[in-house]
Formats: structure tokens, sequence, C-alpha cells
């Protein structure tokens, strides 16, 4: 991988999708163990999964792993902390007004 060039990778994997009231969740577990890196895209093939209330749905399916290039990984890293800081909010009064 160079500096400004990007890899194709495909790996299989798992899809598990819950919509439960409990945990509300999507997570994609790679069975080749690859390892996702900053910076790098993932896009899973096949039609979307639906999971109804109160069920966990679990696929196997293929995933292609676009890598970042050098220089994007860089960049993600410097930049990284600064998009996540977007998604806090904080209040440091006693109470809450609206």
């Amino acid at each position: 991988m160079g500096l400004l060039t990007k890899e194709i990778e495909r790996a299989p994997c798992t899809v598990e999708i819950s919509h439960c009231f409990e945990s509300l969740h999507a997570h994609v577990r790679f069975n080749n163990g690859a390892v996702i890196y900053p910076g790098d895209e993932v896009k899973v093939q096949g039609p979307e999964i639906m999971a109804a209330f109160g069920e966990v749905v679990s696929e196997d399916r293929e995933a292609i792993i676009v890598r970042a290039s050098k220089l994007e990984q860089l960049w993600t890293r410097l930049t990284g902390d600064f998009e996540v800081m977007e998604l806090c909010e904080f209040s440091f009064s006693e109470e809450v007004t609206l």
C-alpha cells in the first residue's frame, strides 16, 4: 500500500442485528480475522437485513474492505478526535433548562 493508493480486500463476515428492548445494535464480525484501521471503509454485500422487534438476526455475508492510503490513515488519526467531540454535549450546570 502506497502513500496515495488504496487496496481492496474481500472478507467473509457474520452480521448480527438485534432489535430488542435490552439492546438495539448491528455488529459485523470478520470470519477470517481481518482488522479495520482508521480511515478504512467496509461495505457489506447483500440485501438489507431487517429484524422485527424482539428478534436477533444473524447472517453470513461477504464484506468489501477498502483500505485507506497511508496519507488518509494519518489524516484520520490527526482529525478523528475533533469529529468525535462534535457528538458530545456537555453541561456543567445543576439544572437543565430549555
